[in-house]
């Protein structure tokens, strides 16, 4: 399951003469409907457990390491620049074939993989003083940000991702892991003053019990 950690110090942008890193999440299509949570609760086989994730306002990494027997640790599946997703694009106001810093990561909780997060930063909030958020390595993102009494958060949005979408094989860190069939994830928007930046967070079957949660 590990992988190589691709860590990338942050570009210029390419109008000051850097150039882009071309991500291997760029392309990713078949998106998953992100809808507000109300809009799903007609799925009645989705478990109390699963909506305490989902609808958790607080820190999901202080409740990670809350939940960890051993060692929580975050594992890079890969960073650098390129095109978000169109649903990403508009949530954050982006002009279209703009690129972002897109931070992928598995929070791994005794070495299983609990959640995929996905982070999408548009150029304007990464160069507006926060460049120190290309720059996380291996320390995880939500500790930095409910930390930072400046930060405000928007409404949660929910989503079912099946098997066969973009963002289902991308939640699985480049490992093949056949018993996964749908999960659920949510997404927010997070402000600092006026600029955003979008985290996704995929809840994965080992979270629950479930298998393939080892390389």
């Amino acid at each position: 399951m590990m992988e190589q950690a691709h860590n990338k110090q942050v570009r210029k942008h390419p109008r000051s003469g850097g150039r882009w890193h071309s991500g291997a999440a760029q392309g990713l299509r078949g998106e998953p409907r992100w809808r507000v949570p109300a809009s799903w609760r007609a799925c009645r086989h989705l478990s109390p457990l699963l909506w305490s994730w989902l609808l958790d306002s607080s820190s999901l990494t202080r409740r990670l390491q809350q939940h960890c027997r051993q060692a929580f640790r975050v594992q890079v599946l890969h960073q650098g620049w390129e095109r978000p997703l169109e649903s990403e694009r508009r949530a954050l106001g982006m002009r279209r074939r703009a690129r972002a810093w897109v931070r992928q990561v598995h929070l791994l909780c005794d070495g299983k993989p609990w959640v995929y997060a996905r982070t999408v930063i548009p150029a304007a909030t990464l160069h507006a003083g926060q460049q120190r958020l290309a720059r996380l390595g291996e320390r995880p993102l939500g500790a930095m940000l409910f930390a930072d009494h400046r930060v405000r958060r928007g409404p949660l949005e929910v989503a079912r991702i099946v098997p066969g979408d973009a963002m289902h094989r991308a939640a699985q860190g480049g490992v093949q892991r056949p018993s996964w069939g749908e999960i659920w994830g949510r997404r927010s928007l997070f402000f600092f003053g006026r600029r955003p930046l979008l985290v996704s967070e995929i809840f994965l079957p080992p979270l629950f019990g479930g298998g393939d949660g080892a390389g």
